[in-house]
C-alpha cells in the first residue's frame, strides 16, 4: 500500500519558497566559487582559499550513511540494468537471424 498520504498533518513550505531558497543557495555558492577562482588567478596559494559549503542540500548529501541506507532500500529493476538490455538485444538479433534463415530455406 502506498504511504504517500500518510503524513497529511505535516505542512510543507510552499514550493516557491523552497525553490527560491535553493536558488539563493546556488547563487551564493557560485559567487564564492567565482571569488575563489579570481583569488587563485591573482596568485594566492590554493590552501589559503576558502571553498564554499552548500547548506541547502537534501539530507542524503549531508550524511553518507543515510544515503547508503536509502540507496539500498530502492533496488534496481532488472530491466533497467545494462546487462538485461544487452541480453534482450542479443535475443532479438538472434530471433531475427533465425527468421531470415527460415525464409531463405
Amino acid at each position: 500500500m502506498s504511504r504517500r498520504h500518510d503524513q497529511r498533518e505535516r505542512v510543507l513550505p510552499p514550493r516557491e519558497e523552497t525553490r527560491a531558497h535553493a536558488h539563493n543557495e546556488r547563487h551564493r555558492v557560485h559567487a564564492i566559487l567565482h571569488e575563489a577562482t579570481n583569488q587563485l588567478e591573482s596568485g594566492i596559494e590554493p590552501l589559503d582559499v576558502v571553498e564554499p559549503l552548500p547548506n541547502f542540500k537534501p539530507v542524503h548529501h549531508h550524511d553518507a550513511v543515510i544515503g547508503r541506507k536509502k540507496a539500498k532500500r530502492s533496488s534496481l529493476r532488472h530491466w533497467k540494468t545494462r546487462d538485461w538490455k544487452r541480453r534482450k538485444s542479443v535475443r532479438r538479433e538472434r530471433a531475427l537471424e533465425s527468421e531470415r534463415q527460415r525464409r531463405l530455406a
